[in-house]
């Protein structure tokens, strides 16, 4: 029976790994390299991840420091920056930019536990999705009689209580973020 349920724990798993990665990108008052991974610059005609053509440093913990490459494309990083939905203006000097992470005010710190609780939320209807997806795999199994009706609940609590095992961690990785957040 575990064989039967392993594909829909890993997708279990990778969503949680998902909002993961989404949580890295929601910025806490210090600097982290990870806030630019969703940043594409558009670099010889291709969008392209800033980490791939500049080295990014953090001098102090509330400073990054982008130096690209190739010089040429400082224009198109700054560009990017700009446009992007982090809410720093960067400042480019000739040979790097600059981003400089102002301290958290209490309104920004509301709408970033809002966009944590936003996350939280697609994460914790994603793993219900995958739960009505095996549902009605197994629903139709038990239609064409591969499996019993016994079966078919057994399988049915035993989904609702992975379902309940990631929402629940689902829950505390959010908390911990918005704790993170909340720390002056």
């Amino acid at each position: 029976m575990n064989a039967m349920y392993a594909e829909y724990e890993n997708k279990m798993k990778k969503t949680v790994e998902v909002l993961h990665s989404q949580f890295t990108s929601v910025r806490a008052g210090r600097a982290n390299a990870s806030v630019l991974d969703h940043i594409r610059v558009e670099y010889y005609g291709a969008p392209t991840p800033i980490q791939q053509i500049a080295s990014v440093s953090s001098p102090d913990p509330r400073t990054l420091v982008i130096q690209p490459w190739d010089a040429s494309s400082l224009r198109e990083i700054d560009k990017a920056l700009q446009t992007s939905d982090l809410g720093i203006n960067p400042t480019n000097d000739g040979r790097v930019v600059r981003l400089l992470f102002p301290q958290l005010t209490e309104e920004r710190r509301k709408e970033l536990v809002k966009q944590v609780s936003k996350y939280s939320e697609e994460a914790k209807v994603a793993i219900r999705n995958i739960r009505r997806d095996a549902m009605e795999v197994f629903k139709a199994q038990k239609k064409k009689s591969e499996i019993t009706e016994d079966d078919l609940k057994d399988i049915e609590k035993d989904l609702q209580k992975m379902t309940d095992d990631y929402t629940k961690e689902i829950d505390k990785i959010a908390e911990k973020k918005e704790k993170e957040l909340y720390e002056v």
